[in-house]
């Protein structure tokens, strides 16, 4: 072998230099994917808002319906 690379100190068996390499690309991936996913969380929540504010039927259904829970438990 004409490269004689000590890999029995790492735990992962890449050097300190491929180790590196491989957190480079990780992090660039890493952050362009959450990048692209906040971009379309943003797009999707202009399009279709899913935290409203309740309106007042809501509530009194909200309301409705914890009455019964409240009534089950006690």
């Amino acid at each position: 072998m004409a490269l004689d690379v000590d890999r029995s100190s790492s735990t992962s068996g890449l050097t300190e230099e491929e180790a590196k390499a491989f957190h480079s690309i990780f992090m660039t991936s890493f952050l362009g994917f959450t990048g692209i996913a906040v971009v379309a969380h943003f797009l999707v929540w202009t399009w279709r808002p899913w935290l409203q504010t309740p309106t007042a039927s809501t509530q009194q259904s909200m309301l409705h319906a914890l009455h019964h829970v409240t009534a089950l438990l006690g």
